[in-house]
């Protein structure tokens, strides 16, 4: 199976942002990701926020610590929840173990189609910056509910280590 290099685009029209995953959305989106939550918290005229993954092949935990900081950039500002589209079972599976259904109204089609979506560049990160961004994106999946504590503990103490460690150097 040809699994195609992840992408991000996004649309606001009408009160409606619209944000899209494509492909395999992994940790090298994330400063992109977290650009989209930073502003998405300060963006005027916001009704309604809608994240598509129907055309996501795969989401990694990173990934989603960072869709989860853009629910809570937006918790309080609008009157109803934001909705993750996904028609994929296994990826609806992995949200609904996440827990994401707490912040999120999932749906399988959307109630609109936005035609017109553009590309988000890429914003490269170093090393030291992509591992900060992976810890804050698994702390984020941690608070959500005690699988995500139980199952990323591990990984969060092992990057925690690794920052006291290079702060030492």
């Amino acid at each position: 199976m040809l699994i195609h290099e992840g992408r991000i685009k996004a649309a606001f029209d009408a009160g409606v942002f619209v944000l899209k995953l494509c492909g395999d959305v992994r940790l090298t989106l994330c400063a992109t990701l977290d650009r989209q939550a930073q502003q998405l918290a300060s963006t005027p005229g916001l009704e309604s926020l809608i994240i598509d993954l129907r055309d996501a092949s795969n989401v990694d935990s990173t990934a989603l610590g960072f869709l989860a900081k853009v629910a809570m950039a937006v918790q309080g500002r609008l009157a109803e929840r934001p909705t993750i589209v996904v028609d994929n079972p296994d990826v609806q599976r992995m949200l609904d173990v996440m827990g994401f259904s707490r912040f999120f109204t999932m749906v399988e089609s959307p109630i609109t189609e936005v035609c017109e979506l553009c590309d988000l560049p890429e914003i490269p990160t170093d090393v030291e910056e992509t591992r900060r961004r992976i810890l804050e994106a698994h702390r984020i999946l941690m608070r959500m509910n005690e699988h995500n504590r139980e199952e990323f503990q591990p990984l969060v103490e092992m990057l925690e280590a690794q920052e006291d460690a290079s702060r030492h150097q």
